[in-house]
């Protein structure tokens, strides 16, 4: 459980912020920047859930996708491996199986694709889709980040293209 006592405390004035166990890093860090771009996913399933009030099923999932994207952050934000006897949130491969079980679900009513489609038709559809662009561009950034800093877990990777797909399905 985290506790926010003080919101604002101006260590991050010049430019830097903290990652987890207390290294500091530019705020255009790679690293910052992909942690930063999966809350912003995380933000807009938010807004999507704004759209699931009749759908306590979906809403629910998308639920407990925020909160997998929670511990992908941690994750990203704790570079390198645990010291002895330190457990840091991680992201598991269960998350991604899990996303790959919902994939099937959702999937499985749904005709054959014959084409490209365009983004929208409700507004629950276009939340969505917003979100599985930014899932993406989440995604492009955890694959840089690992060809440049190989400590990143490689389940980052997989859980946000398995997210991606799911959220793709559910649009349509």
């Amino acid at each position: 459980m985290v506790k926010l006592n003080k919101i604002y405390t101006k260590t991050g004035d010049d430019g830097t912020t903290g990652l987890v166990r207390g290294p500091r890093r530019m705020k255009h860090d790679l690293r910052v920047a992909c942690y930063g771009t999966v809350d912003e996913a995380n933000s807009f399933i938010g807004l999507a859930r704004l759209h699931t009030g009749s759908m306590p099923k979906i809403d629910r999932l998308l639920s407990r996708i925020q909160n997998d994207l929670f511990d992908l952050g941690s994750d990203l934000a704790t570079p390198g491996h645990d010291p002895e006897g330190v457990v840091s949130l991680r992201l598991t491969s269960a998350q991604t199986e899990w996303l790959e079980q919902q994939i099937d679900q959702y999937n499985e009513g749904l005709a054959p694709l014959k084409s490209f489609i365009l983004p929208g038709g409700t507004p629950l559809a276009a939340a969505l889709h917003a979100a599985r662009t930014v899932t993406r561009r989440a995604e492009r950034m955890v694959v840089e980040l690992i060809a440049k800093e190989p400590d990143v877990n490689p389940a980052a990777m997989i859980y946000l293209n398995r997210l991606s797909d799911l959220l793709f399905v559910m649009a349509r």
